[in-house]
């Protein structure tokens, strides 16, 4: 099964309304991973997904940003150590007032000198992912490749974003606009404040 069908079985898939993302760009379709991760046999499916595509690469280290993030690194590195044979470790970087993404905890040690996985679960313009490959580099870390489960903007986020060589498990191609710009907001159709950020973004217009 393709992780398109897994997330569309498990909900996660939000079709038809009027969303805003993590990175303030509007959109009438929204992926939630909170819809797949209470569904661990799917999740673990996901994650020795993301294991098989990635398992001809040398890897000591999988790395991937807070919350959701955590859950992905750390499956994908059992799934990679079981195909691997040694010990792959799993850690994750954490967001700052400013929006970075930062290894905290004592986890830049296992970094430094280490080739890294670079993993997300969604990506629309590559920025929360950006960050994290731009730690792994600042604390010494290698990083061999950058993995997302969807990439939501397969002609925007590559290889090149990155510098580094990049895959995803599906595509989900959904069209975003700047607020100015949206469609949805010019139809007054309603921001979603249920899923996404709709209602943080309606609380800044406060």
């Amino acid at each position: 099964m393709d992780v398109i069908s897994i997330l569309k079985n498990v909900g996660a898939i939000l079709p038809g309304s009027h969303f805003v993302g993590a990175s303030g760009r509007h959109m009438d379709t929204y992926i939630t991973k909170d819809a797949l991760f209470p569904h661990v046999l799917e999740v673990e499916k996901v994650c020795r997904m993301f294991a098989e595509k990635n398992k001809d690469l040398d890897i000591d280290v999988v790395a991937a940003p807070a919350l959701g993030g955590i859950i992905l690194a750390q499956g994908t590195a059992y799934a990679l150590s079981q195909i691997k044979g040694k010990e792959i470790l799993a850690v994750f970087t954490e967001k700052t007032p400013d929006s970075d993404q930062i290894f905290t905890r004592g986890y830049d040690g296992y970094v430094k000198g280490r080739n890294v996985l670079v993993l997300e679960d969604l990506t629309t313009t590559g920025g929360s992912v950006q960050k994290v490959a731009a730690s792994v580099k600042k604390v010494g870390g290698n990083v061999v490749a950058v993995s997302v489960m969807v990439n939501k903007n397969p002609k925007g986020v590559n290889s090149d974003l990155f510098g580094a060589p990049f895959n995803s498990l599906g595509e989900l191609e959904v069209e975003t606009y700047d607020e100015k710009d949206c469609p949805l907001c010019k139809n007054n159709i309603p921001i979603n404040i249920k899923f996404g950020h709709g209602k943080k973004f309606l609380k800044s217009k406060n």
